[in-house]
């Protein structure tokens, strides 16, 4: 069974590496990939994206939430001048120590910002991946444009594919254009 695994990973190796060069063996297709969702938030995150932000300032998620344990939100409309400048100052009481300064904690912030009542998102970019197909079945992933500002993981669906498990894997920064990036595409093997 190992034997066995450790070929499907070879041979899935190899074929990437043929798609990377742009040459398929003989008998693979590729088809593109369809990404749905991953731009969910936390129940206690009132929909801010906190992994995506507290990865942007360089800070761990408990950080920045517990910053914003500090933070008033005006909840008709925007906040007032003072209400503004008094929740700046407790995330900049909080974050401060950890060398984010103002200007950075404005970048990110409104990077992020959104109105999910008018149906928005905030700043994102789709991936894009092709799935690599022999004799009906996915054997490996390539990644075409990894996107960003995935929040979690998004679920991989293949047209005409049934079985197409694939476990994606995110990775975040302080790079805003790749945080919350598709940085691999795993063929989950059937049970």
């Amino acid at each position: 069974m190992i034997a066995r695994s450790l070929l499907t990973v070879l041979a899935a190796t190899l074929t990437s590496l043929y798609a990377l060069a742009g040459e398929l063996p003989t008998g693979v297709t590729r088809q593109a990939v369809v990404f749905t969702g991953g731009h969910d938030t936390e129940h206690r995150d009132g929909g801010r994206p906190v992994g995506l932000i507290a990865a942007a300032l360089g800070v761990p998620p408990e950080v920045f939430r517990e910053a914003f344990t500090h933070v008033r939100p005006a909840h008709d409309g925007g906040p007032t001048r003072e209400q503004a400048q008094q929740n700046k100052g407790a995330l900049m009481d909080a974050l401060g120590k950890y060398g984010i300064t103002n200007e950075r904690l404005d970048t990110v912030s409104n990077y992020y910002r959104y109105r999910p009542q008018k149906g928005e998102l905030w700043t994102h970019k789709d991936a894009t991946a092709n799935a690599l197909i022999k004799g009906g079945a996915v054997i490996s992933y390539e990644i075409t444009s990894p996107g960003s500002g995935y929040s979690t993981p998004p679920a991989v669906s293949i047209p005409g594919i049934k079985d197409a498990s694939a476990k994606v894997e995110l990775v975040f920064g302080q790079t805003l254009e790749s945080n919350g990036s598709v940085s691999a595409i795993t063929v989950v093997p059937a049970r």
